[in-house]
């Protein structure tokens, strides 16, 4: 949050007001929300709050062999924080994954009690023969119950499920909070909402329990409806960090007219750059329609294409810099990018759910794309430990020469059939070798299209779409899987909602249109536009208003310097006129190649 400006700094000034509010919070044991948007320096804030933890309590709290938790969404910023806080004993940084399984861990009764209520557990356990005397063990998040194996391994989502039972239980509690007093949860919007609840019915205004601290934004929570979002409770203090520390007045100025209610200051009130938004109104050929209208109004994908390629030809002339550190393409949109990215068939399958391929829903995709492709990534850089580390528990080890060979024919065969088979071919060629091994679900679904393929429907029995889905992939080239793989992990410089959260760029252009069943940008221009006609809390048009406004949010405050909008989709005049409220009337302008 250092910065480099002279004289007052409004962002600072600010960013200090609210890290004073939860010291105060801190220093009284009470509970608190830090809402900070886009830019505001969040992570720092939560970090300032550690140290200051480390420095009033640190010694105390190891003394005692207690520690403040600190919740956070990926790996990597778990490792961020343990960095900032040099390591200290007092500080436990994880994931929430983690984090549960060093509560549970020790309960295996409890455990063992639980699990058979679960979705799909009590199946497993009757095929696997029961669960007396087994251990429960969590490690790549792979639910097993086999048979001839001596533990039974969770799923991720079973650990969730298991801690939220098990909060319930005094002891339970008791522990979590003699071991942890404190516990922070980084960006608590995405957090799962069953997960929160609990904390929030035991802990907050029960007079039991750690100091709960929540840092985020419910404004940018885009990753669906398992996570919390907004969050309010009495006994919980709201404190509002209001700074912008990462984009230039022009942008911030758009960012404050969309949320009036949480204006930021400026790190540098005289800094420059660009807003300027783009329609395609002036089309004069035919628009998209499609399956459940999902497409209505968009242009056609070679047009789209067109005017993307158009407007960057523009920006390029405006001193854009185009390279993949510099500026990032944000598509929210899926006609261009697809074909664009090279894994159009897939799309195409999906087309009914983004969500199962870009959200790795499908399960076959995720263990091809979380699974295989680091794994033969890790072999081909010769780096064995991380292969090993991705490959985790339950496969063939390297014990002999001999395995050495197997080892190296089995993923030569694999670099092959990637480069040049198809999905089904490295499935065949995975379910042989084992390496890496197939997980359950994945294995049982492949059994039951064989299965089907073999002795056939039952007579008058349809075919379920997911087995429909997976005879069609099977069929694909698998490099349009490598390829979606590079997309989702920014290899390129284009991005989805995916590559949006935390990240920050020179320059964005944000390509808006349709292809997503669950966004309509030009609904959302005309409910900000009628703030009285925006839906009730609780509907289901409300839950699509505020999934629309938190994305077009979070892609609009991406940038440092300059910010750029094509609408594909054909925008309403209502829509217009709140594009121009936005933007400024002098920066929104009709665009054609």
């Amino acid at each position: 949050m250092a910065s480099n400006v002279r004289g007052p700094n409004p962002a600072v000034e600010a960013a200090e007001e609210s890290l004073r509010a939860i010291y105060a919070c801190l220093d009284g044991g009470r509970s608190f929300l830090l809402e900070a948007g886009a830019g505001a320096g969040k992570t720092h804030s939560l970090v300032m709050a550690l140290r200051h933890l480390i420095s009033k309590r640190g010694r105390d709290l190891a003394k005692r062999n207690e520690m403040v938790a600190c919740i956070t969404f990926t790996n990597v910023a778990s490792d961020e924080i343990a960095s900032r806080t040099d390591g200290h004993p007092a500080i436990y940084s994880s994931t929430i994954h983690a984090f549960c399984w060093s509560l549970l861990k020790d309960f295996q009764p409890h455990l063992r009690e639980e699990l058979p209520s679960l979705p799909r557990w009590q199946e497993r356990l009757d095929e696997g023969g029961g669960i007396a005397g087994r251990e429960v063990e969590y490690d790549l998040g792979y639910p097993s119950a086999k048979r001839n194996d001596r533990n039974i391994s969770l799923g991720h989502s079973d650990v969730l499920a298991l801690v939220v039972k098990l909060l319930e239980k005094p002891k339970f509690r008791r522990l979590l909070a003699a071991r942890y007093p404190v516990l922070f949860i980084d960006e608590y919007q995405d957090t799962d909402k069953d997960f929160v609840g609990a904390l929030m019915k035991h802990f907050l205004g029960t007079g039991e329990g750690p100091v709960l601290g929540l840092f985020g934004d419910h404004w940018q929570r885009i990753y669906g409806s398992s996570s919390c979002g907004r969050v309010a409770h009495g006994a919980l203090e709201i404190i509002e960090q209001k700074a912008n520390f990462r984009s230039v007045r022009p942008i911030v100025e758009v960012l404050n007219r969309m949320r009036p209610e949480l204006p930021q200051a400026f790190r540098d009130p005289s800094s420059t750059g660009t807003v300027s938004a783009f329609h395609s109104n002036g089309w004069t050929g035919g628009r998209r329609s499609g399956p459940g209208g999902h497409w209505t109004g968009d242009l056609p994908e070679d047009a789209a294409h067109a005017h993307l390629e158009a407007l960057v030809a523009k920006l390029r002339g405006e001193e854009w810099d185009f390279s993949a550190n510099r500026t990032k393409i944000l598509m929210l949109t899926h006609g261009v990018l697809a074909t664009e990215q090279g894994y159009a068939r897939i799309a195409a399958l999906f087309s009914s759910n983004n969500a199962a391929y870009l959200n790795k829903e499908d399960r076959h995709l995720k263990f091809l794309l979380e699974t295989v492709e680091p794994v033969c990534a890790s072999y081909e850089k010769k780096r064995y430990g991380e292969m090993f580390a991705a490959l985790g528990t339950g496969t063939p080890s390297i014990q002999a020469h001999s395995d050495k060979a197997e080892w190296a024919r089995d993923m030569a065969r694999l670099s092959a059939l990637r480069a040049s088979g198809t999905v089904g071919e490295v499935i065949d060629h995975l379910k042989a070798s084992g390496r890496p091994r197939l997980p359950e679900a994945v294995a049982r679904r492949d059994a039951e299209l064989e299965t089907q393929a073999r002795e056939g429907l039952p007579e008058g029995e349809a075919e379920r779409s997911s087995i429909t889905r997976l005879r069609e992939l099977r069929t694909f080239p698998y490099a349009e899987v490598r390829s979606l793989a590079a997309f989702l992990d920014e290899h390129t410089p284009f991005s989805t909602k995916h590559g949006v959260k935390g990240a920050q760029f020179e320059n964005v252009l944000v390509v808006a249109g349709r292809g997503w069943n669950q966004y309509d940008f030009n609904r959302l221009l005309e409910w900000l536009g009628n703030p009285a006609g925006i839906p009730a809390e609780g509907t289901a048009d409300r839950a699509a208003f505020e999934r629309n406004r938190n994305l077009f949010y979070v892609a609009c405050s991406r940038p440092e310097k300059r910010l750029a909008v094509l609408f594909t989709q054909q925008l309403s005049e209502p829509a217009l006129a709140m594009l121009s409220k936005l933007f400024g009337d002098g920066n929104v302008q009709a665009f054609a190649p």
